[in-house]
């Protein structure tokens, strides 16, 4: 499996990306269970590229929620007024 490309994995669906995630999970388990019996991977660079494509498509869901929590907040932030200041200390 070729490394996933950030453009592709950004023009997919939250959900399309977790169905996605978890197909590639399961390659990998396949992958790891395959390596913890004693035999040899196929391919020893693919379990690499698979963690790689994990992470690249968490990476691009964890983006659209700090995306989606932080567009609000910065609309109804209100302004700073004075009864919010701190009074001068005392000397």
């Amino acid at each position: 499996m070729a490394l996933l490309r950030m453009k592709d994995l950004r023009a997919l669906t939250d959900e399309e990306l977790r169905r996605k995630i978890e197909e590639i999970e399961n390659d990998l388990l396949r992958e790891r269970g395959i390596a913890a019996m004693g035999g040899a991977p196929p391919s020893p660079g693919r379990m690499r590229a698979l963690r790689t494509n994990v992470a690249r498509a968490l990476t691009v869901l964890n983006e659209r929620r700090i995306a989606a929590r932080a567009a609000p907040v910065r609309a109804t932030t209100p302004a700073p007024t004075a009864a919010r200041r701190r009074a001068p200390a005392s000397a």
